[in-house]
Parts: C-alpha cells; structure tokens; sequence
C-alpha cells in the first residue's frame, strides 16, 4: 500500500485530489493538512510515500514544508501543486527537495502520473519546465550519488542476501531505520529494486562478484 499526504488550504481541493487518488488500487491517503504547518507534522509522524504540497499554504508555502522536511531524511518523495506557471518557482521547488511539480489547472492529467513518478522515485518533468528542471535534477542526482557510512553498510549487507531484519539485528537498529536508510541509498543511486543495490555493490567493491 503506497501511503500518500494531501496538504491544501481549500477543502474542496484536498477531496477532490483524494478521491482522485483513491480511484487507483494500492494507494492511501493516510492524512490531510490544511496549512504549512499542519503538512510538516503529518509528514513527520506519517512518513508518507508521497507528500502532494500545495505551494500557496498558510503558516508556511509548499516549498518551505519542503525544505524543512529535507534536514530529517525522510524517504518521502515531494510534489509541489500550484497555479502559479513560473519557472523560478519550479527551480525553488526542485532545490527545496520536491521531485515533481504540477500547475493546478493541469493537475487532472497529470497529477497521478505524477505521483505513479514519485513512488519509484523518478522525477516527474511537465511542459515548459521540463528540460530546465531537468538539468536540475540530473545535477543533484549526480552531486548525490555518495552513500552515508551507514548507507554503504545497509547496501552491503542487503547485497550480500540478508534480509531487513537481519540487517537490523546486525548494526542494532531498528527495522523502520534500515529500511529508511535502504529506501535512501536507492533514491540516491536512482535503483528501485534490490538488484539495483547488487549492481552497484559489486561495481563499487562493495561485495565480490
């Protein structure tokens, strides 16, 4: 079940992208906020696959639940909503930690491919903000290819044929952690299943072939 938060100041709007949402089978929408600051908590506490931001929030805008979402390493995946049709917006967005960024009034067609983007953790590019964003994103994805000490031990572990548990049991943490730190190490390597980590491992040295 693919976990999904839903923050918008307007009623009408958060109904409507949830039942939009919910027509696909897996998906959940596990919480909904009305301001920056109720979507920041959610996010926290929840730990939702996707977090669909709107940009225009109280207390706090879509980009700053963003930015301040990124500090905690969340493997939660950011998409910005917005009427705004503005690519220094876009840009802002992208540099905060969001992964798509949809206009409002395309929001029908676009928003669950966007989403379906996000939950294999593939950036999502729309119309005119396509080729400037991604030169964005391949610059960051490139600048993040470097695992943490912990992340590097999580992928050789898990290449080396243990399980989550094992690995927990293994370093002393906890399963949710592993598998936080595992779901980061793949979204920085741009890998959605284990054999990905296998690959890297070995190119790496991390294991032997």
């Amino acid at each position: 079940m693919k976990r999904i938060l839903i923050a918008d100041d307007h009623d009408v709007v958060r109904s409507g992208i949830r039942a939009l949402l919910e027509e696909r089978a897996g998906w959940e929408v596990v919480a909904e906020a009305r301001n920056g600051k109720e979507a920041f908590a959610a996010a926290i506490e929840k730990q939702p696959d996707v977090a669909i931001l709107d940009y225009s929030m109280p207390l706090m805008t879509g980009v700053e639940v963003a930015r301040r979402i990124r500090p905690h390493q969340l493997v939660t995946e950011i998409l910005i909503l917005t009427m705004h049709d503005s690519n220094a917006l876009a840009l802002q967005a992208f540099q905060a930690g969001a992964h798509a960024f949809v206009l409002k009034s395309d929001a029908n067609k676009m928003l669950l491919a966007a989403v379906e983007s996000l939950i294999v953790h593939k950036p999502f590019y729309a119309g005119a903000f396509s080729s400037e964003l991604q030169g964005v994103s391949i610059g960051r994805r490139d600048r993040s290819q470097t695992l943490s000490p912990r992340e590097k031990t999580v992928v050789k572990l898990v290449a080396e044929g243990y399980s989550n548990k094992i690995v927990s049991t293994i370093l002393s943490l906890s399963i949710k952690t592993t598998e936080s730190h595992r779901a980061a190490a793949m979204r920085k390597l741009n890998v959605n299943s284990t054999a990905g980590l296998v690959r890297y491992a070995v190119r790496t040295k991390l294991v032997e072939a």
